[in-house]
């Protein structure tokens, strides 16, 4: 089996997805590919080394913590609207 390389990109040059996953500090950080997942311990990292939780919290790269991002989402949703 022959596998395509992917050149890598400037701005994030470890990412090899086209577009390039949003960086750790981007609002849309979630949007990012997941490498591994782990939803038997309710977890996953994702491309841009940041590791989400099923409760929507958020460990970055860094080592800080981001609280329950959820009503931000949900609002965020194209199919919702807030009340």
């Amino acid at each position: 089996m022959i596998t395509q390389q992917l050149p890598e990109t400037p701005a994030r040059p470890e990412c090899r997805h086209t577009p390039p996953c949003p960086n750790a500090d981007a609002s849309d950080r979630d949007a990012a590919h997941t490498v591994s997942a782990h939803p038997e311990q309710g977890w996953s990292l994702l491309c841009n080394g940041v590791v989400v939780f099923e409760d929507f919290g958020e460990l970055l790269p860094d080592g800080q913590s981001r609280a329950d991002r959820r009503r931000d989402l949900m609002l965020a949703s194209p199919h919702r609207r807030a009340s």
